[in-house]
């Protein structure tokens, strides 16, 4: 039974609904957002810069910086540094769900451990997502999917060296604009239950 689940996703795929549910189903415990909070404790930063930086890295690190800044990490550095401090302490725990913020990469030593991509067509991923914030556009939703994207690849790119959408990286990857969602929480459950 594997006892660590980690779930990289593109924008938009369902991935934390997925996670949330499987750790439900299993009786997990479940990471997302929460991370945010324990970072928060744990660093003394506040919700506000985390939330800035969170899956994010500083564009210009080392040119647009003053020279006392450039004797100090980065914000975006000190929330990677706790982030993965935390995770790796929530891996020790085990039983746990955990989404995004290259958990697979930095539990990938880990024993009993499933790490899990998962994605969906860009139209698909524009629709559920308009269901989860009809205000906003069908354009702007697309415009908001390729830039979280974009920002996600390139935190992986820079804290890990792999690119993050690689199913070498990966031991399952699943489309849920071609299995639903339900049918991905279902077939995670399967391989977390079995021997």
């Amino acid at each position: 039974m594997k006892r660590i689940v980690t779930i990289s996703r593109e924008y938009g795929s369902g991935g934390g609904t997925i996670g949330h549910a499987l750790a439900g189903k299993l009786g997990y415990e479940y990471y997302d957002r929460e991370l945010i909070l324990k970072t928060s404790r744990d660093s003394y930063m506040d919700v506000e810069s985390i939330m800035k930086w969170d899956e994010k890295v500083a564009a210009n690190f080392g040119f647009a910086q003053s020279l006392f800044d450039f004797y100090n990490k980065p914000i975006s550095e000190k929330v990677y540094e706790t982030q993965q401090k935390i995770i790796r302490e929530i891996g020790e725990a085990g039983n746990c769900v955990i989404v995004g913020r290259n958990a697979n990469s930095i539990l990938k030593e880990f024993p009993g451990s499933l790490h899990v991509f998962i994605y969906a067509e860009p139209e698909w991923r524009v629709k559920y997502m308009q269901a989860k914030t009809p205000e906003v556009s069908e354009a702007k939703m697309g415009e908001q999917i390729r830039e979280m994207d974009n920002a996600i690849k390139k935190y992986c790119a820079y804290h890990t060296n792999k690119a993050f959408d690689v199913a070498d990286n990966y031991d399952i990857c699943l489309n849920t604009s071609a299995l639903g969602i339900q049918t991905c929480v279902d077939i995670l459950y399967e391989l977390v239950i079995r021997e």
